[in-house]
């Protein structure tokens, strides 16, 4: 049979898991306003500067993607041409 709770009920907790609960609520309470304190430091920090040097590497790497990209997409439509001959002279055949 079920117990019911109410006015009546009694619950034990032995000290050392009530000292473990509010240890536990004390640690998180404090990683809370730690984090809180890291995030104000982070917005009032200045801007990262960015290097004439390191934007012209940025640049020339994106350029050069973009150059292998359209040597792939030649070379994918050279392919492309040639299955589509072979494609039609087998149909011609037919």
């Amino acid at each position: 049979m079920a117990k019911q709770i109410g006015e009546n009920t009694k619950i034990t907790v032995d000290l050392k898991t009530i000292g473990l609960v509010i240890g536990g609520l004390i640690a998180m309470v404090g990683m809370w306003f730690t984090l809180q304190a890291d995030i104000a430091l982070a917005k009032e920090l200045p801007e990262p500067v960015i290097e004439r040097m390191e934007f012209d590497m940025k640049d020339e790497l994106i350029r050069q993607t973009i150059m292998d990209t359209q040597e792939d997409v030649q070379e994918i439509k050279e392919t492309l041409d040639k299955m589509d001959e072979r494609l039609y002279d087998l149909q011609k055949d037919n």
